[in-house]
């Protein structure tokens, strides 16, 4: 059986410790074992869970739904029903942002357009970036106020 530190696990999952120790905060990973002198002590089992969770991480999904998913793993008889809505609910989000990401692209490449290329006090892309009624669409705005 392998053992590794936290160090290892970090580098073969490709994540950060204060991630491992972020997820164990949360209970999205176990509380390792801990050697004789305390450090923590994970199996193939940890390394997988991580190498989940990380993957799940990179296809968007948030902790709230990674905590259910990776719980599913433990029940392998079960229905996978839940899993499917939880993916299902991911890829929606994802087209939502699709589809405001294309009216940002198609913004940027109006503003561009109306640039001429001349001085800074006369450019179109400058006064729509002071001036947010001037464009197309208000899809684009950042949901930071």
């Amino acid at each position: 059986m392998t053992i590794y530190s936290i160090g290892d696990l970090s580098r073969l999952a490709g994540v950060k410790v204060t991630t491992i120790r972020f997820y164990e905060q949360r209970g999205v990973m176990p509380e390792p074992g801990r050697s004789l002198s305390g450090q923590r002590r994970y199996d193939e089992a940890a390394l997988q869970r991580l190498t989940f969770i990380r993957h799940a991480r990179d296809l968007g999904f948030d902790l709230d739904d990674i905590v259910e998913l990776a719980s599913l793993t433990d029940s392998p008889d079960q229905s996978c029903l839940t899993a499917h809505e939880i993916a299902d609910r991911q890829r929606q989000a994802v087209e939502r942002r699709l589809l405001a990401l294309q009216a940002l692209k198609k913004e940027l490449d109006r503003m561009i357009v109306c640039c001429k290329g001349g001085e800074v006090g006369d450019c179109r892309l400058i006064e729509v970036l002071g001036d947010h009624a001037l464009c197309i669409s208000a899809t684009h705005r950042s949901d930071e106020g």
